[in-house]
């Protein structure tokens, strides 16, 4: 090892982020380095990442954890997609499932045929061609890799999972695998003189824990990368105004929807999650447009099934740290930028965070085209996200509350209106770069929220009459044959990865 190699890592906060921090960590590091994880039990969780996007698979083949293991531990069950529920309108409904769309035909995307086809009154919507919006809404799963000798793919799942539980699969496997935790809380972060790194941290009650790289996992308090080295928050709330959530937990109810729901209400939105053991529920909401009680008393009033206790408020500011890494400090997860789980993407973002500084690991020398390459690429993914929450809000019809009323009219962010305006003239979507959703993503929400292009592309007009018809009826065909020979949800699960009662 080079005499500048990092030794000893020192991971602050446990949590689905910590955990994950520490149990990619072990698979990466260890034995060459010292990887240390300090949290006190004193201190809670926040405990609302229990949707999922389909990267976390990735992850958990990386660290090797059996699926089916990790949803019986978890009580977890599949996720197919989001359902979307009175934001075009009240009664309006979608679903941005996961997986792709149709299938190409000639140069250009789907989508262009499938705008084609809106001539005819009697065309299908756009989900008949996913086959995950079809088992979604079937309430059916399946594993199957390719839809018979068909070129369409089988489903692209995700989890709802216990995020507490998540933590505690993460914890045994990172500690299994080399890594130390510490029970304790910080009284005092010693820095250096010279340069103001972080030196070590204080435990209370005398302990000292030095370190080469410190990796802040603490949430919204931020200890390190905020309270010790003031790295600046940026604000984002001018386009996504929610700054408070309710959580509460409740009795399953009568369904198993292979799907987490979102539904809008007056000043804010409602996610509804199942889990084999329960219900996860949370209503966030802007507290310029309600109050704390009547935001707790209307989440409570639109459960499905009882409550199991007390409504827990959280307060939020929604943006991302102006450097996530500053000096010999990475902020991860909720400390390194918060964006409301409306597309399920806290767990992604602190495994992308994860990813990219095991990619840019440092020597002691902390170079700073290395720190300023990883900041740009976490703020620029979080901005990407940003912009596609943006989305939900700004492409309303809604005017009946003054909360909706104040989104219509809030400007976009500036790539947002680029992609909005572009979509609206051409029907085309271009994915940037890295950017974490796709442009079946993209077309789901922007058709489901009601924005229609002016024309499709001239090449889709050029396969005869007889042809196209064909091609769109067989895809739905083979998509509904598919779908109904698969399980139930609860059939699956019950199948293979049923908790323990």
């Amino acid at each position: 090892m080079s005499e500048l190699a990092v030794r000893r890592v020192v991971i602050v906060g446990g949590g689905t982020a910590g955990w994950l921090a520490a149990a990619v960590f072990a698979r990466t590091l260890i034995p060459n380095v010292e990887v240390t994880l300090v949290e006190s039990a004193a201190i809670g969780v926040i405990g609302v990442g229990e949707a999922t996007i389909p990267q976390i698979r990735n992850v958990n083949r990386f660290l090797g954890i059996d699926e089916d293991s990790m949803l019986r531990a978890t009580g977890g069950t599949f996720k197919l997609g989001i359902e979307f529920n009175d934001w075009l309108r009240v009664g309006h409904s979608y679903i941005h499932a996961f997986g792709e769309i149709g299938l190409p035909l000639g140069p250009v995307p789907f989508q262009h045929y499938w705008l084609r086809s809106r001539a005819d009154p009697a065309a299908a919507d756009l989900w008949a061609y996913s086959l995950n919006a079809t088992a979604a809404r079937a309430g059916r799963m399946s594993r199957e890799e390719q839809i018979g000798r068909t070129p369409i793919s089988g489903l692209r799942h995700a989890f709802h999972l216990d995020a507490v539980r998540y933590g505690g699969v993460l914890r045994e496997y990172a500690e299994r695998h080399g890594v130390k935790r510490i029970e304790g809380t910080i009284v005092e972060v010693k820095l250096r003189g010279e340069d103001g790194f972080i030196e070590a941290l204080l435990l209370e009650g005398g302990a000292r824990i030095d370190g080469d790289l410190f990796i802040d996992c603490s949430g919204f308090r931020a200890v390190l990368i905020e309270q010790a080295l003031s790295s600046a928050w940026d604000d984002w709330r001018a386009w996504l105004p929610c700054d408070r959530a309710f959580t509460v937990q409740s009795v399953s109810g009568s369904r198993l929807r292979p799907y987490t729901q979102a539904n809008a209400r007056p000043a804010g939105w409602q996610w509804r999650i199942p889990l084999q053991h329960r219900t996860g529920n949370g209503h966030v909401y802007c507290s310029e447009y309600m109050g704390d009680e009547e935001a707790a008393a209307m989440l409570l009033a639109s459960l499905e099934g009882e409550a199991l206790g007390t409504p827990r408020q959280i307060r939020f500011s929604t943006g991302v740290r102006r450097e996530p890494w500053v000096r010999n400090c990475v902020a991860i997860g909720l400390a390194a930028g918060f964006l409301e789980p409306l597309e399920s993407t806290a767990i992604h973002l602190a495994q992308s965070g994860i990813s990219r500084l095991v990619a840019l690991f440092p020597d002691r020398g902390f170079d700073p085209v290395v720190i300023d390459e990883y900041n740009r690429k976490i703020r620029d993914e979080h901005a990407q996200v940003r912009d596609f929450l943006t989305l939900h809000y700004r492409a309303t019809e809604r005017r009946d509350t003054p909360f909706w009323r104040d989104c219509a009219a809030r400007p976009a962010p500036p790539e947002l209106a680029r992609k909005l305006a572009m979509f609206r003239a051409t029907g085309q979507i271009f994915r940037e770069g890295e950017e974490l959703f796709t442009e079946q993503s993209w077309l789901q929400v922007m058709i489901g929220q009601g924005i229609l292009p002016r024309r499709h592309h001239p090449a889709a007009d050029t396969v005869a009459a007889a042809q196209y018809a064909e091609f769109l009826n067989n895809i739905r065909t083979v998509i509904q044959t598919a779908v109904a020979r698969m399980d139930s949800h609860a059939e699956f699960i019950a199948t293979h990865c049923a908790a323990a009662a």
